[in-house]
């Protein structure tokens, strides 16, 4: 198992289809299954590289299994804190530990560009994320966002974490 930074020639599609199939699972229940359905091969592709954004990819076997972007915030209201703008591993791959050596990545990598304090947006309904960020040590922080996602309106907490 490796996790490291996106390089040049890493396989896009192959990094997109971490979101992909990862939103198909995780949100079923929660995003209607027509938008769900209507995710295109590559979707994500294009945004992974996005100027100033940060990408690691978890590797097993050869295999692109997980990512995670993070950067400084996009948003001005928390401008002086780190972001993890996604986390995502293969349906078959979560519960198994891997998210949580991904998130420590991640974690760890944010405090190396100097940030004390990191936050992370998930959507309110997606109880198996929000126990998941809990145990690693997030706390909520009353901020939330309202979305809408394939014509449902979507509520997304924001939680923080203390370096």
């Amino acid at each position: 198992m490796e996790i490291r930074h996106i390089q040049k020639n890493d396989d896009r599609l192959a990094i997109s289809r971490i979101y992909e199939e990862s939103w198909k699972f995780a949100y079923k229940d929660m995003i209607p299954k027509s938008y769900l359905e209507s995710i295109p091969a590559g979707r994500w592709a294009s945004n992974i590289e996005k100027e100033g954004m940060n990408t690691l990819v978890l590797i097993e076997d050869g295999m692109f299994i997980g990512t995670s972007s993070y950067c400084k915030s996009r948003f001005s209201d928390f401008s002086d804190l780190g972001e993890i703008v996604s986390i995502y591993l293969l349906p078959q791959y979560i519960g198994k530990g891997y998210g949580k050596l991904l998130l420590d990545a991640v974690i760890e990598e944010l405090g190396q560009l100097g940030f004390d304090e990191i936050f992370l947006w998930v959507l309110e309904d997606n109880l198996r994320a929000r126990k998941f960020y809990e145990k690693a040590g997030f706390t909520p922080s009353g901020n939330y966002l309202n979305d809408n996602i394939g014509g449902k309106d979507l509520r997304e907490m924001q939680y923080k974490y203390v370096l």
